[in-house]
This record gives structure tokens, C-alpha cells and sequence, in this order.
């Protein structure tokens, strides 16, 4: 069983932290975030992912290699100039099986893939869609669902307070090749926006999933999945704590800095005497000097935060200095 995975992206929203390394490979918690899906993938019988990349794919290689043991063997498709999600997919066809999963490279998930996969076969379907329920849909496109589970229509994104509860597209898919019957080689082309319209009442349908869904894409998102993952809210590889804390072993923190609630701090990091770190998260090879205050903030790798200064609600790229 294959899924086609789209990481082409320059993580754009996630800058400074995503300026010289791809999104899919940014630190969550403890481990690239990709390795999150990838894993996932692998439980729900997927024994090789293909990565559809555009952006530094030597990096994702490089940190990614050919796949865990035990898990998902992994590939590397590289676009030649950016194709959108369906124009990706297209290009990615011939290494692909005649049904596979397609998903989008930046969700943070543990929806049920067996079940989607299951309602697919079941109802003869040339794509299905995994939906996802929100009661807040601004940001997203709404999906119309009949109870057959067909897909009738979609929906832009709603104004602030203008829509209630409903079903979003979460970017996730089972799809047959023929679904891209038609479909010109070499082109951007919008999966949600041209490919699944054309598909209403031929072929299209969708199933809800409840679970955990999250795309990280923005800070705020990327932090609030880092707490989730810690606190047991998605299932995952990493062991729960209650306050939200998650420190490697190879960092070190002084005996009376304070840490948490919610931090995490990477390998390498130091924390000095008396400075506190709260709501944040420290990627490799940060320091914090005595008496520094860490506040609602997301540091790259090997920042550097002054003694008595302090850091609140910001995103620093990598080895910025932070002066008193």
C-alpha cells in the first residue's frame, strides 16, 4: 500500500523557522514532525511513503533517509518547478499504484486511514476524501455531504462569524489514477479547487473522521501541536506529561531555573541559573542566560537569549541574539 505525501511547500506561515530548512523537517517535540505521519501511515498498512518535494529535498533525504526499520520505506519524487497539489500528484502517477493515498505534507493527525480506506472500496469510489468536523470553520473550505456519503459541493472559506459548525477538507484522500483522466502533464493544477469539483457526481464521496487533526502550519498551530502531543491529545511515540514538559537528556538546565509550564527543550540547550522558560519551545543548541525570562515563544536552533533579558510571544530564526 502507497501514499504519495505533498511536502513541496516553503513552509512560508513558519518563518524565520522554516528559512533554511523544509517544514516537514522541523523539530516537533522530540523528532522531525513528518516522522509523525510517517509513522502513522505505517500503522494503517502503508509500507511505502513517496515524498513529492520541491523545497531543499537533499535536507528532507538527508534527515529522512530511506525509511526506519520496520516502517514505511521511503522515496523522493523532486518536481522541476512547483505543480500545485494536483499537478503534483500527476506528475508522481507512473511510480504510483493504480489506488493509493494522497496526503498533504503539514497535518499533525491520528484519523482512522483504515476506515477511509475501507469506505472507498466499499462504495466504488474514484476519490475519497477524509472530512473533518470543526466547529469553527473560518480558514477552511466547507464540504457539502450527502448521506450516502457523496460529496455534493464545496464552499471558500467563511468570513469570521459567519458560518457554524461543519465539515472540512483535512487532507487526506484515497484516489484511483483515473481520478486524473484529463488531467495536462507539467501544470499547476488545484486538487481542491479544480480536480474535486469536476469529480461531484462522478465518482467523489467522503467520509468523516473524528480523532485529532491539526495543521501546524502557523506558530501559534505549531506550538498548540507540540502541547497536544505532550499531553496525550494525539496519539503518538512520545510519553505524556501532565505539565506540558518535554526535556531531552542531553540538554541542561540549572537547579533552580524554572521550566514550564509547557516547554520543550531540545538537545544541547542550556538554561541558566534563575531564568525561567514557560509556553515555549527551544530548538537545538539554544542557551539562556541567568535571570532570562522565555515567554510564548518558539527559538530555532542555537539562539542565544542574554542574561536577565527577555523573550516574549516572538519567533527567532537561527543563532539570533537576544540582548538585555
Amino acid at each position: 500500500m502507497q501514499a504519495l505525501v505533498l511536502v513541496g511547500g516553503k513552509g512560508t506561515r513558519l518563518r524565520p523557522l522554516t528559512t533554511e530548512i523544509p517544514k516537514p523537517i522541523l523539530t516537533l517535540v522530540d523528532r522531525p514532525f513528518l516522522s509523525y505521519m510517517i509513522e502513522w501511515l505505517g500503522s494503517h498498512g502503508v509500507d511505502e511513503v513517496v515524498l513529492a518535494c520541491g523545497f531543499l529535498p537533499d535536507q528532507l533525504q538527508e534527515v529522512l533517509g530511506n525509511g526506519d526499520p520496520g516502517g514505511p520505506a521511503i522515496r523522493y519524487l523532486v518536481e522541476p518547478e512547483p505543480l500545485g497539489t494536483g499537478g503534483a500528484i500527476k506528475f508522481a502517477l507512473p511510480e504510483l499504484d493504480e489506488r493509493f493515498f494522497a496526503l498533504n505534507g503539514d497535518v499533525l493527525t491520528d484519523l482512522d486511514l483504515s476506515a477511509l480506506w475501507q469506505s472507498h472500496l466499499e462504495r466504488g469510489a474514484r476519490a475519497s476524501l477524509g472530512l473533518y468536523p470543526v466547529e469553527d470553520p473560518t480558514g477552511y473550505g466547507l464540504v457539502d455531504l450527502a448521506g450516502d456519503g457523496r460529496v455534493l459541493d464545496f464552499h471558500e472559506k467563511p468570513e469570521p462569524g459567519h458560518a457554524g459548525p461543519g465539515l472540512i477538507n483535512a487532507g487526506t484522500y484515497v484516489l484511483e489514477k483515473s481520478a486524473f483522466e484529463g488531467v495536462p502533464d507539467g501544470c499547476e493544477v488545484s486538487i481542491e479547487r479544480e480536480i474535486f469539483p469536476g469529480l461531484v457526481e462522478n465518482g467523489l464521496f467522503g467520509l468523516r473522521l473524528d480523532g485529532y487533526w491539526m495543521d501546524i502550519g502557523t506558530p501559534d498551530r505549531y506550538l498548540d501541536a507540540s502541547w497536544d502531543i505532550i499531553e496525550g491529545r494525539v496519539k503518538s511515540g512520545v510519553e505524556g506529561d501532565s505539565a506540558g514538559v518535554h526535556v531531552d537528556p542531553g540538554a541542561r538546565i540549572s537547579d533552580d531555573a524554572v521550566v514550564g509550564p509547557r516547554a520543550v527543550i531540545a538537545p544541547g540547550c542550556q538554561v541558566g541559573a534563575g531564568a525561567e522558560v514557560t509556553g515555549s519551545v527551544l530548538l537545538d543548541g539554544c542557551e539562556i542566560g541567568e535571570n532570562a525570562v522565555v515567554s510564548n515563544s518558539i527559538l530555532s536552533a542555537g539562539v542565544r537569549v542574554s542574561a536577565d533579558a527577555q523573550v516574549g510571544d516572538r519567533v527567532l530564526g537561527k543563532k539570533e541574539v537576544v540582548n538585555a
